[in-house]
Formats: structure tokens, sequence, C-alpha cells
């Protein structure tokens, strides 16, 4: 399985950025994918994750400004990232899983197994 993210960039605070992550070669139909993000000095967290099925959960601190999305291509997904702030500025990772029944994907990364490299954000103020 292959995890590439596109889509970083630098943006002033207010604007906004769309995340892109594939995930090739994934052998399973369900699946939870998720970005999560990791600043400097500090422990990667959970943003957004988004199950085959369509749910959603978001970490308090993008909600309200970050929309996960899947994509037309399988196991593609998307993160909208809105009112962007410079707390905000980190690197972004794409990460996925089998998905279980009744799995509500939920944001620790030690639930995922499949990870991209990342892509960077900085936002200015």
């Amino acid at each position: 399985v292959q995890v590439v993210e596109s889509g970083g960039g630098s943006v002033q605070a207010g604007g906004s950025l769309r995340l892109s992550c594939v995930a090739s070669g994934f052998p399973y139909s369900g699946y939870c994918m998720g970005w999560f993000r990791q600043a400097p000095g500090t422990e990667r967290e959970g943003i957004a994750t988004i199950g085959s099925d369509g749910s959603t959960r978001y970490a308090d601190s993008v909600k309200g400004r970050f929309t996960i999305s899947q994509a037309n291509t399988k196991n593609s997904l998307y993160l909208q990232m809105n009112s962007l702030k410079p707390e905000d500025t980190a690197m972004y990772y794409c990460a996925a899983r089998r998905r279980w029944y009744g799995d509500r994907c939920g944001l620790s990364i030690s639930e995922y197994k499949y990870w991209g490299q990342g892509t960077q954000v900085t936002v200015s103020s």
C-alpha cells in the first residue's frame, strides 16, 4: 500500500488550502482514512477521519473549519481547510487502515497502519 499526499503550501491567515490523498494498492473494501498533523516539537495528532461508509470525525481544533471528504477515485480523499490560523502550521499526513464492523474510525494515530510521507502547510500571520 502506498499513501501519497499533495496540496500543501504557504498561505496567509484566513486563507484556504485543499489537501489530497491517494492510497493505492489498498487491499480492503472497507477503510478508515484520515488526516493527521505534527508541528515542530509536538506529538502527531489526528484531526479528521472518514470511513468507507462516509462517516466523519473531527478534532475540536478544526471542527467547523476543515472538511474531510471522499474523492471520486477509489481510496482517495480531500481535506478542505478554511479560515486557516498560524497554529495550523504543521506537516500534514494521510493515513489508512482497514475498517471493521462497527468501527468509528477514531483519531488515534496508533490505529493506523499505512502512512504517507506528509505535506507541509505553513500559515503566516
